[in-house]
């Protein structure tokens, strides 16, 4: 439908995204000019309505952008006390003491936060400056220049039929254009992916890495409750199987955030990351945590782990990406939250420099500079080796050599140099025939759940007379590819039971793509072994709901 005529609206900036890095970015640009136009664009139905980060906060990001914040009331209100690491095994578990961690692992000075409630005081603040944000306003697709620019977006369209035509009461948005537009989607953005694959971005890098982020919140017994601590776990029970942890974050009012982490380059297909964290909660330690208490919340979304090697080029004419529309988490701090904030500050201020000179559509070479030189590029060059040598020797290893890395990368130098990743996350799933089935325990209703009774618990909702925003390239594949091959993983690495392989007697197997399931984690997208499966942003406002995540 990129022919339809539509109305549209001139901005100096777009922005996709009201997460952190948008609304850095927006915030920024109002500070350097306020007469700048800029406005936000946020497919959840309210800002953080799609934040699932429960998160240690570093507030360096905050500290550039916002000196003020504690003044001006920004919801960090849980300093860490109490920073614990574990070793587990299935009956018991070994604390692996702070002292020899590089001083980067320190957990001193920063913040357990709902990061949902922070971009919600975000917004806040940008709109006190005269930002736009518009809520429920999901970019479908962008829109590009004569020269091949990027020069805006499509937003607000509503009322498609299942089967792409325009229904009874079709709106077909509005053009919202820029001269300059931001992408700042999260991980795997659709925009995002589309504007890496049209320009080349990812030429000369390593293959982006992801991880599967699994999280409740829980009401615990307040004996139990530790306001402060930190705790994360390696081991049990992924053990050889894949690589990831835990992590167990005590907030304000008795609530705990456990999350569990699975890496994507995992072989196994039998492998079924959301159950791993239900077998997770039964460890002796967790269990005695959550005995008494109630799960209120759960959500899921993949995490960028490629680390610098893996970051694409960022800018193209028109356009920046922002935060993990690149891939800026800090994998063995398990934080990115702060380098988003400084993507989202470091666009704007080249942004405000080419506008001031005159320009617009052109590439914003100095945000490249920025974040490649300075703190970004700083934080993530240091620990670089840490999730390769994770994926090619074993947990062991990436405690060993990654911690001498980071040592002597701490110290300014590294005897590994830059180590690469190899394959992607899809071409590492290997052949069912070569791997054992693996048998998990029935979750029992109290510790564990079954999926769809956990998304219930994220509020998700789809209206389901639109089209499928998890589209298949081939139809054919699953059944005839998947199937045989793979044992169609898509059934297990997909957190919310989006994916089905009916068997009815005396018929062909059959694919079913419950949507309205669906958390918006784009695990399908990466993890797919056949590369089939394209999620595209469904109509705006819908998905989760995190009240509180």
């Amino acid at each position: 439908m990129s022919d339809m005529t539509r109305e549209a609206m001139e901005y100096d900036v777009v922005i996709v995204g009201a997460g952190p890095a948008g609304l850095s970015a927006a915030i920024r640009l109002k500070q350097l000019d306020p007469s700048r136009e800029v406005v936000v664009l946020e497919k959840g139905s309210e800002v953080g309505a799609h934040i699932l980060s429960g998160a240690v906060l570093d507030p360096c990001g905050l500290d550039a952008l916002i000196p003020d914040w504690k003044e001006k009331g920004a919801p960090l209100n849980t300093p860490v006390r109490q920073d614990n690491f574990y070793l587990l095994g299935e009956g018991g578990k070994i604390r692996v003491p702070n002292w020899p961690m590089p001083p980067l692992m320190n957990n001193h000075g920063n913040y357990i936060v709902s990061m949902g409630n922070v971009c919600r005081w975000m917004a806040e603040q940008a709109e006190a400056l005269g930002v736009e944000i518009f809520p429920g306003m999901a970019c479908s697709e962008l829109v590009y220049g004569e020269n091949g620019e990027v020069k805006g977006v499509v937003a607000g369209e509503f009322g498609k039929n299942p089967d792409g035509t325009p229904g009874p009461a079709y709106e077909p948005g509005m053009e919202l254009l820029g001269k300059y537009v931001f992408l700042s989607e999260g991980v795997r953005g659709s925009l995002a992916k589309e504007v890496i694959a049209k320009y080349d971005l990812s030429a000369g890098k390593e293959p982006q890495k992801f991880g599967i982020g699994m999280k409740e919140i829980w009401e615990i017994d307040p004996a139990k409750h530790n306001e402060g601590e930190v705790s994360h776990t390696m081991g049990w029970p992924l053990g050889k199987n894949a690589g990831g942890g835990s992590f167990i974050y005590h907030l304000e009012n008795n609530q705990v955030y456990v999350g569990f982490v699975v890496h994507l380059n995992y072989k196994n297909p039998h492998l079924y990351p959301y159950m791993e964290f239900q077998r997770f909660k039964h460890h002796p330690m967790v269990a005695e945590l959550l005995k008494g208490g109630k799960r209120v919340a759960y959500g899921a979304r993949a995490i960028s782990e490629g680390g610098f090697q893996s970051m694409p080029k960022m800018v193209a004419p028109g356009v920046a990406l922002l935060g993990c529309s690149v891939g800026m988490v800090n994998v063995p701090r398990i934080k990115g939250n702060h380098n988003a904030m400084l993507s989202g500050k470091a666009a704007a201020e080249a942004a405000h420099k080419a506008l001031e000179a005159g320009r617009g559509s052109d590439e914003l070479n100095d945000y490249e500079t920025e974040v490649r030189d300075g703190a970004i590029g700083k934080d993530l060059k240091k620990v670089r080796n840490v999730k390769p040598l994770w994926s090619k020797f074993g947990l062991g290893a990436s405690l060993a050599l990654g911690g001498f890395d980071m040592w002597t990368n701490t110290l300014g130098f590294s005897l590994l140099g830059t180590i690469g990743h190899g394959k992607t996350d899809a071409e590492a799933t290997e052949p069912a025939d070569k791997h054992k089935d693996i048998a998990y325990p029935k979750p029992d209703g109290k510790l564990s759940f079954d999926r769809l009774t956990n998304v219930s618990f994220s509020m998700t909702n789809h209206e389901e007379s639109q089209p499928c925003h998890l589209q298949l390239k081939d139809p054919s594949v699953p059944i005839d590819v998947n199937l045989p091959k793979f044992d169609e993983p898509a059934q297990r690495y997909c957190p919310a039971g989006v994916y089905e392989v009916v068997r009815e007697e005396g018929k062909e197997p059959k694919f079913v793509i419950n949507f309205q399931n669906c958390v918006h984690c784009k695990t399908c997208d990466i993890k797919d072994p056949s590369q089939n499966i394209n999620w595209v942003t469904p109509q705006g406002g819908d998905g989760p709901n995190y009240p509180n995540m």
